[in-house]
């Protein structure tokens, strides 16, 4: 339960941003150091607070009758919401000059993939932990290969790998989703990171 809690989906991409952001030189030049609280106040105010009001203005209206969405039907709206903020994150983050490529980058990797996810559980109940662990493997190990970042990002994609697992076990434990819908999370997730980042360096 702590798991899912501590790496909810909306949580994933303040973790990732504060990465990229403070813990792996090199990765991020632009804005300086002492500057990039603002990206981090970017990421969590729209990745996280606005899509989490939301999804309580949904609970108190009644469209989800609890915050967890064990229901795929109920996840609908609370999805197709945070992929709008997603995006509004992604447009503001757009700023060259101001911001590396990499954060606008990343952000609108992470609003394709809320996208998707909405898409596919409007059908199937498809893991939004998993797509988020995956995404974030997926990260690790472009800026590995691409070799971006010190060499220390070895141990942070070895690590990331071993919490993917994790987190999808406790989905299983909790009978939250069925392998096959960890699985395809966790692939689509890191799926999508690798074929944007293949499409970037071939532009």
């Amino acid at each position: 339960m702590a798991l899912s809690a501590l790496f909810h989906p909306l949580l994933v991409p303040f973790y990732l941003f504060y990465l990229v952001c403070y813990q792996l030189p090199g990765v991020v030049v632009l804005p300086p150091t002492p500057d990039r609280w603002l990206v981090l106040a970017v990421v969590g105010g729209f990745t996280f607070i606005l899509p989490t009001l939301g999804s309580i203005v949904l609970l108190k209206f009644g469209v989800v009758d609890s915050l967890e969405m064990p229901l795929r039907q109920q996840r609908a709206w609370p999805l197709l919401l945070a992929a709008v903020s997603f995006g509004a994150a992604a447009w503001l983050l757009r700023r060259p000059g101001l911001f590396d490529p990499l954060l606008p980058q990343m952000m609108t990797g992470m609003t394709l993939a809320v996208g998707l996810t909405f898409l596919i559980t409007l059908r199937w109940k498809i893991s939004a932990h998993g797509v988020g662990m995956g995404g974030a493997v997926g990260l690790l190990a472009v800026l590995h290969l691409g070799q971006k970042a010190e060499p220390e990002t070895v141990w942070w994609l070895a690590g990331t790998i071993v919490l993917a697992g994790a987190v999808g076990s406790a989905r299983l434990a909790l009978n939250a989703h069925t392998s096959g819908q960890v699985w395809a999370g966790l692939a689509l997730g890191a799926g999508l990171v690798l074929g944007l980042s293949a499409g970037v360096a071939l532009s």
